[in-house]
């Protein structure tokens, strides 16, 4: 995974938003791996699936693709404001319709392991999707002096929108196999965002596996502090190439 570290915007409150769109990007990124993985979880075990699926269809309805509609309505408008951008945005919002038919085929389909298929199928496209945002899109209407993203960057394209939930509630998930993060390949700068995302997907009383290149001390601290202290962390492996800490949400 690629994912420049520095956009170059015309002001201090474009970049800014620039920023907290891509950690957006980054929780919705990480949410989305969690939740599909506990969908093949279930499909693979014959049991479980329909609470993972209500969780997976509800974060599409109410988060993931209310942020793809506020992108077309605001973020691409502005960025196809020069000729070069004009097929990137086009592409863009082709993508966003493959994200659509996929998600309805996770909330339609009949057979568990094709539902879990076409979640795996729309993980993979978004995390492209969202790359290209970042390292594409983003710094286009960053940079241009006649456009101020920190004004369009509305609540939507933020994640600051009242129906983000922490943590969703389908279900006894208590026996769900726990989905696993690997964030070594995930860039630094979105690396704590990520993860959050994904612990967002935990519901009460679940368990994630981390991995990490590191100890992420200070990641469990935010963590931690995100969650009011409801949270245990159990270190499975301490190097030396990676870190497995299982977090369990209280």
């Amino acid at each position: 995974m690629t994912n420049a570290e520095v956009i170059i915007a015309s002001t201090p409150s474009d970049a800014e938003a620039a920023e907290n769109i891509r950690n957006h990007h980054a929780g919705l990124v990480g949410h989305l791996c969690a939740l599909t993985d506990g969908m093949l979880s279930a499909a693979e075990r014959g049991a479980g699936f329909d609470a993972a699926r209500a969780a997976t269809a509800d974060f599409l309805t109410n988060e993931l693709l209310p942020h793809a509609t506020a992108e077309e309505a605001r973020l691409y408008p502005a960025a196809a404001r020069t000729d070069r951008a004009r097929p990137l945005i086009e592409s863009m919002i082709a993508a966003h319709r493959t994200i659509g038919a996929l998600a309805e085929r996770i909330r339609t389909e009949s057979s568990p392991v094709r539902a879990a298929a076409a979640g795996d199928a729309l993980r993979v496209l978004f995390e492209a999707h969202v790359l290209d945002e970042n390292d594409r899109v983003l710094p286009i209407v960053a940079a241009d002096p006649l456009v101020s993203l920190a004004a369009i960057a509305d609540d939507e394209l933020l994640g600051r929108h009242p129906h983000a939930a922490a943590g969703p509630t389908h279900g006894d998930d208590r026996d769900r196999e726990e989905p696993v993060l690997d964030v070594r390949a995930v860039p630094h700068a979105i690396r704590h965002a990520t993860v959050f995302g994904a612990f967002d997907a935990i519901p009460a009383g679940a368990a994630m596996v981390l991995v990490a290149p590191h100890d992420p001390v200070p990641l469990l601290r935010q963590l931690h502090d995100r969650t009011s202290g409801r949270i245990a962390v159990e270190y499975l492996e301490s190097g030396p190439q990676a870190w497995r800490l299982r977090l369990t949400r209280l």
